[in-house]
């Protein structure tokens, strides 16, 4: 099982979810309390993948070092890899030949997140071993993607955000290379925007006649880089949570699946799952409704809040109006001073204060 080796990159600005961004590396943003980049590393662990690197931008890398570590926590044995600047998918791999040298390894974008994690694409990887393999979904909007044109399995050609898609696969940002992939890496120019794309790579392998294999995603993946992205994969992993109430209740209801980590207080509140609550994190005469990742040392009082992730540290305080479909960034308040608006959607970046009139 430990033949292949991960490598996972955790570089990028995040531009899409600014202000959060701005602050703090877009793959440590939680979803259901934990780090997106946690469910890559532990993907791979799952699939027997257990010796990582983790491509690193200047700007976040010693945040994600931080955060990761050595990997053991999660049952990997971690490297870094700093990556100079944003040059490419491609560029990040070259950047990473030294570590891999003559393996098969796992290309995963840090920022995804696949339900059914890469286990079965893995062991597919290992039967037939072709000179690479990507995961396809079937999307709606192709042109946004990546695309597959295939025979069978196989792939005969891909193209990059195409005007008429030669089908509705996309490219899902997790690949299995063999190292033949330097030298196609090497052998291609810089796109349009300036970058090595993992695309062209791919393609000069099956221009060179590289067995180039497909298959495609059961169950849901999402690319967590916008804020929609992000709360639709909060609802999706705590769909599959578990109830278990091992903090304080006190005159409080608490309906269907909520995970209340214990050292958290819930106060003549209603929970209303599937919802997570972490340690430290008080709620008081307070609705939270479905879908909704309360993080470490949150206060909510006299407040209503659902379909919304909330930040170690955030406070909301005597907001009447729901907060719903909202990202509040690590020790954000949010406080009602006056009257009202009749409903709230934002996006807040870290230690914001907001007053409401």
């Amino acid at each position: 099982m430990g033949d292949l080796k991960g490598l996972i990159l955790s570089g990028g600005a995040g531009t899409r979810l600014r202000p959060i961004t701005h602050t703090s590396a877009k793959q440590l943003v939680p979803v259901a309390n934990k780090p997106v980049l946690f469910y890559g590393i532990e993907a791979l662990v799952s699939a027997g993948v257990s010796e990582i690197a983790i491509v690193i931008a200047p700007e976040t890398g010693e945040e994600i070092r931080a955060a990761v570590g050595d990997g053991s926590a999660l049952g990997a044995r971690v490297t870094y890899i700093t990556q100079d600047a944003p040059r490419g998918l491609a560029h990040a791999l070259l950047c990473a030949e030294g570590f891999v040298g003559s393996a098969s390894f796992v290309m995963y974008l840090g920022d995804n997140l696949l339900r059914d994690g890469i286990t079965e694409l893995a062991a597919a990887f290992r039967a037939s071993r072709p000179d690479a393999s990507i995961l396809l979904t079937e999307v709606a909007d192709p042109w946004h993607y990546g695309v597959a044109a295939l025979e069978g399995e196989r792939v005969v050609r891909l193209v990059e955000k195409p005007t008429e898609p030669p089908s509705s696969l996309a490219l899902v940002g997790v690949y299995m290379f063999g190292p033949e992939i330097f030298a196609a890496a090497k052998s291609i120019s810089p796109s349009a925007r300036g970058e090595l794309e993992i695309t062209d790579a791919i393609q000069s392998l099956i221009d060179s006649g590289r067995r180039v294999e497909s298959h495609t995603v059961t169950g849901w993946w999402k690319d967590t880089g916008q804020l929609d992205d992000m709360l639709e994969a909060n609802r999706l992993v705590l769909s599959d949570i578990e109830r278990r109430l091992e903090g304080e209740l006190v005159e409080s209801r608490v309906e269907g699946p909520v995970r209340l980590d214990a050292g958290a207080r819930v106060e003549r509140s209603l929970i209303r799952g599937p919802a997570v609550i972490a340690a430290g994190a008080v709620i008081s005469d307070s609705y939270v409704g479905p879908y909704t990742s309360i993080g470490p040392d949150v206060v909510v009082s006299g407040s209503e809040v659902e379909h919304s992730i909330l930040l170690a540290g955030s406070r909301i305080e005597g907001v009447e109006t729901r907060v719903e479909a909202s990202l509040l960034g690590r020790g954000v308040r949010l406080r009602r001073v006056e009257r009202r608006p009749s409903t709230l959607r934002m996006i807040l970046g870290d230690r914001s204060e907001i007053e409401i009139p």
